[in-house]
Order: C-alpha cells, then sequence, then structure tokens
C-alpha cells in the first residue's frame, strides 16, 4: 500500500489517521507542495486531478480523500469502527461530506492567514470571515456531541476523521473561540488516541 502526499495537508492526515487506526502497513511517498511531484506525467496517470492524497492497494488506485476513507475502513474495518449495520454506517458518513463541503472555504482563509502567511500578508477580515463562518459549523458538531461521544456514534468511526482533522488545526489557531464543552472533550479523546497522534498531529504548515 502507498500513500502519496505530504503529511501537513489536512486531506492527507485523513488517510494517515484512518490507516493508522487500522493498523495498515504502509509506504508514503511526499507529494505536492515543495515536493513536487503531482505534476508529474507518472503521477498524472495515476491521478489525473493532480492532486493530493492518492492511494494504490493491491493495484487500485483511488484520490479524494474522503473515497479513500471509506475504502479502507470497508476493506480492512472491523467493528466498532466500521459498522455493519447501514444505518449507523450513513449516519456517521453524512459528517465526513458536511465536514468537506461546509468547511471548505472559510477553514482555508483561517488557515493560510494564520499559518502559511506571514504577519504582514494576513488579510484580516479574511480571518475574521473563516471564524464568523466556522464557529456557527464548530457548534453544530457540538450538540451532536452533546448527544453522543463521536460523531459516529457511540465509537469513533469515519465520521470523526475530516473533522477531528480541522480540529487539530482549530485548536491551535492563535483565536479566542467560544467555549464547546462536548466539542472540546471530544477533541481530548481524540488527541489521546495513538493513531491520532501519529497520522494527524504533525506540526502546522
Amino acid at each position: 500500500m502507498k500513500i502519496w502526499g505530504r503529511i501537513n495537508s489536512t486531506n492527507v492526515r485523513k488517510v494517515l489517521w484512518c490507516a493508522e487506526e487500522l493498523n495498515l502497513t504502509y509506504e508514503t511517498i511526499p507529494a505536492g507542495g515543495e515536493f513536487g511531484i503531482v505534476n508529474e506525467p507518472a503521477y498524472l496517470a495515476k491521478n489525473p486531478n493532480g492532486r493530493i492524497p492518492c492511494l494504490e492497494d493491491n493495484g487500485l488506485i483511488l484520490w479524494e480523500s474522503n473515497v479513500i476513507v471509506r475504502y479502507l475502513a470497508t476493506k480492512y474495518g472491523q467493528e466498532p469502527f466500521a459498522p455493519a449495520d447501514i444505518q449507523t454506517w450513513y449516519a456517521a458518513e453524512k459528517w465526513m461530506d458536511w465536514t468537506s463541503f461546509s468547511f471548505a472555504m472559510p477553514f482555508r482563509n483561517l488557515f493560510w492567514n494564520l499559518v502559511r502567511h506571514t504577519p504582514e500578508r494576513r488579510n484580516e477580515d479574511e480571518i475574521a470571515l473563516g471564524i464568523t463562518h466556522c464557529t456557527p459549523l464548530m457548534a453544530m458538531a457540538n450538540a451532536e456531541l452533546e448527544k453522543a461521544p463521536y460523531l459516529s456514534g457511540d465509537h469513533l468511526g469515519i465520521g470523526d476523521i475530516p473533522l477531528g482533522c480541522i480540529a487539530y488545526s482549530w485548536f491551535s489557531f492563535p483565536i479566542e473561540r467560544p467555549s464547546m464543552p462536548a466539542l472540546e472533550d471530544w477533541y481530548e479523546r481524540l488527541k489521546s488516541r495513538p493513531a491520532y497522534q501519529k497520522g494527524v498531529m504533525s506540526p502546522l504548515t
């Protein structure tokens, strides 16, 4: 199994965290950003999007981080991480796409301005707008986590992975955040997991 990407990518972190939770053996190939590769013909033959992550597993090639996580969980996962009950599975899966679509732009504005831009290049309006958009979304997750310990239900699962990767940045950003106890408790549970520590908690760059 091979995983292309750079570990400071939120989308790559999803795949690495999932692979670690499943105790998979895999090879990581740095790609994207300063590592290049993604525009080379050999890589584009695998992933014509020219983006990361990309997975190769026994001849199967997949891109799109959520798809890769679903595949790994379906093929290699067991209860309770990968529930056999279809209602439990899809109740968790909805949080994957909700996170990816709802957080995409406001989170990107925050991340680039607070992490990748130098102080003199930061756009304070974009930062404020990002916080304004992301805060009620986090409040939605907090409300769900008041009902169960994980977005996937009683146990960690695929529904927790996309927001769990964003939460690492959210709680690391030097911003004021309203108190959301259920969300904060969930994040503490994630941080205690060795797979999360290895797959997600690399330096923000």
